[in-house]
């Protein structure tokens, strides 16, 4: 056997991926079911904490900074494991899946408030005292002129940090999630041969190829320059 051929059976051994398609096809949905939750979820959050910190209220403010720069800080990992192997000591029990979507989320939140508010503070003051004089109360302003503005110019930066928050999902493999790579390397211990994994590489690349190209257009659509 040659030394191509060897390469090939160890990472492209197609019998063996087809066994273990319908695994990694479960893995695949898993994983889609994480990266949509935790995206609708951490972006919500970010945005409701950005608002919060319009409203100039010096307690309030001061607890969203610490929140987000501890959360910029800390690798997810850790917060994971803490997470995971930690809050079951205080009485509070969570499935993995659960633990990964909330440590990702609040993640992703953290970097997107900093976002948000960045854009909102990106709009002239102009613009609230334009809305302001036609009668418009502050909430008003804010909805109606301010934050669609300010979302427009976050776009293409949210983007890119959702997509990186997102690709953390592989880390649900040290809590059992069966997301793609648990169930990749599952396959690969059973059959000592780096196919699985090669398999579940590709699916990477099918799931976020998408994300990562609709990111470059709306980067594109929406970049700073054209606000």
């Amino acid at each position: 056997m040659s030394q191509f051929d060897r390469f090939l059976a160890t990472f492209f051994d197609w019998e063996i991926i087809r066994d273990f398609l319908p695994a990694l096809g479960q893995g695949f949905v898993i994983t889609c079911e994480l990266m949509v939750s935790i995206v609708v979820s951490g972006l919500a959050l970010g945005l409701l904490l950005a608002v919060a910190r319009t409203f100039r209220v010096r307690a309030v403010n001061a607890a969203i900074v610490v929140y987000v720069d501890a959360l910029r800080a800390l690798p997810p990992l850790v917060l994971i494991l803490l997470a995971y192997f930690g809050l079951p000591n205080v009485g509070i029990g969570l499935s993995g899946f659960t633990v990964v979507w909330l440590v990702l989320t609040l993640v992703l939140a953290a970097f997107a408030e900093e976002i948000f508010w960045a854009g909102i503070l990106s709009v002239r003051q102009g613009q609230w005292e334009a809305a302001r004089s036609t009668g418009l109360g502050f909430l008003q302003t804010l909805v109606y002129v301010v934050l669609p503005q300010a979302v427009r110019l976050t776009l293409p930066p949210l983007t890119n940090r959702t997509i990186a928050i997102t690709k953390n999902t592989a880390l649900g493999t040290v809590v059992g999630v069966g997301e793609i790579l648990n169930q990749a390397t599952t396959a690969q211990s059973f059959v000592g041969n780096a196919s699985p994994l090669m398999a579940g590489a590709i699916a990477y690349i099918a799931l976020f190829v998408p994300v990562v190209v609709l990111g470059r257009w709306l980067e594109t659509r929406y970049s700073w320059r054209k606000a």
